[in-house]
């Protein structure tokens, strides 16, 4: 696609690092539930959701007129951590509908306002507690582009931006990593019992259940429960990063929860505010809260709108089990859809990988997966690519989206691939 973006009146001033608009490049105006429209009128449908920040859809109608009315009351913004009637909403929300149904006595911490400050202030606490420095961390891995986020980060382009070492980091092998001919677990099992392998104990172990920027790697439950079983073994702290794969995106609220394990810490944002106000918490077990007073603080942890809308949000969305069991039966048939595409199209080298309301459709030629997403954008799709390669076409509707919304997304992905598929065969031949 040509970047057009240069014909805006704001390309003039923006950095050139920007980069979702090169992609999309037309001005966005207005959006509601899964869909979202351009300054022209035309109509657009969000399979990208934010990259996972809008798993309830644009403005869903309980969380607006919550956030409206304590605007409108002149309700407290910024506070720090200050104590406010908005942060304690959210408090006995996460305790009444998340927390105490699963049996799970965290602390909460608010660290800031993304998913990298989550992730920095629980490798800090790992180290405070146990006293060790390095951390183990997974090949595909994405966590963040803070520099502690960028090393445990697998990415060689991202972690080339940090421009210094990036050090106190063990690399294992993801589950499947190389056609899974090694088990990251077990290996890492291995080199701690060892005594030989020059591998000291680590403070923790980060991972995500599925690697949404790393390509959707999926973790089996099985993998997952081992490497539990790994870190108690050892005396690591487990630290799941749930700051995409959580909030529902893979059917329960934590990813984690169908793997039977209870991480040690676990990472929140994107879409906890549940309307795209910047919010994160970092939870841990109660035992680990050896924080001193203002150790470890930041500006924007008291941002009582995200905690007004995350609140509400619990209360539309998690007071009972319905959303969890719409988004798995709505996985089955993502799943059959995007296998028949690829059926179709064995010879692109077509797989996919996906659980819950997350879904990649990988190409060998990662040129490909792009000339999908722009055919798909055409004809009115927002999807991504994600993947070492930008080799998989990830799919992130929102799980609010109705069966119509998603039948339609799914029957643009298929004609954007034969589309893709058509064009690059003329190419081919006038190179060959």
């Amino acid at each position: 696609m040509i970047d057009r973006t240069d014909q805006l009146p704001e390309a003039a001033r923006e950095s050139e690092v920007r980069s979702y608009s090169r992609e999309w490049p037309v001005q966005f105006a207005h959006a509601r539930g899964a869909r979202v429209q351009d300054v022209q009128g035309r109509s657009y449908l969000d399979f990208f959701a934010g990259a996972g920040t809008l798993n309830y859809g644009h403005n869903p109608p309980a969380l607006k007129e919550a956030l409206l009315s304590y605007v409108a009351g002149d309700g407290i913004t910024h506070s720090l951590d200050l104590f406010t009637a908005a942060r304690t909403e959210l408090l006995t929300a996460l305790q009444q509908h998340v927390l105490t149904p699963r049996g799970l006595d965290y602390r909460v911490m608010f660290p800031g306002p993304t998913g990298t400050n989550s992730v920095e202030a629980a490798l800090k606490l790992a180290r405070k507690v146990t006293g060790r420095s390095s951390v183990v961390a997974f090949t595909g891995a994405f966590h963040g582009m803070s520099l502690g986020s960028l090393s445990v980060t697998g990415s060689e382009s991202k972690r080339a931006g940090a421009g210094v070492p990036l050090a106190g980091v063990h690399r294992m092998p993801y589950d499947g990593f190389a056609g899974g001919t090694v088990n990251g677990p077990a290996l890492l099992d291995a080199m701690l019992r060892s005594g030989n392998s020059g591998l000291d104990r680590p403070a923790a172990v980060i991972v995500e259940t599925v690697q949404g920027e790393g390509g959707v790697n999926v973790a089996s439950p099985e993998w997952l429960a081992e490497l539990s079983d790994v870190c108690r073994r050892h005396d690591m702290l487990l630290i799941v990063d749930d700051v995409q794969m959580g909030c529902g995106r893979t059917g329960p609220f934590f990813s984690f929860e169908t793997a039977g394990i209870v991480p040690d810490i676990v990472c929140l944002s994107k879409a906890l505010s549940g309307y795209g106000l910047p919010m994160s918490l970092t939870l841990f077990r109660s035992e680990l809260d050896v924080w001193e007073p203002g150790e470890h603080n930041g500006t924007f942890r008291g941002h009582n709108l995200a905690f007004v809308t995350a609140a509400a949000a619990l209360r539309s969305y998690w007071r009972d089990n319905a959303l969890e069991n719409w988004t798995a039966h709505r996985a089955g048939h993502v799943e059959e859809r995007l296998r028949e595409v690829a059926l179709r199209h064995e010879g692109l080298g077509a797989r996919v990988r996906g659980r819950g309301l997350v879904w990649g459709l990988e190409f060998r030629d990662p040129e490909l997966a792009r000339r999908v997403g722009r055919a798909a954008f055409t004809r009115g799709l927002l999807v991504e690519t994600s993947g070492a390669r930008d080799e998989v076409l990830k799919l992130l509707p929102p799980l609010t989206v109705s069966d119509a919304e998603l039948d339609e997304g799914l029957e643009i992905v298929a004609e954007s691939v034969t589309a893709a598929a058509k064009d690059r065969a003329p190419q081919e031949a006038r190179t060959s």
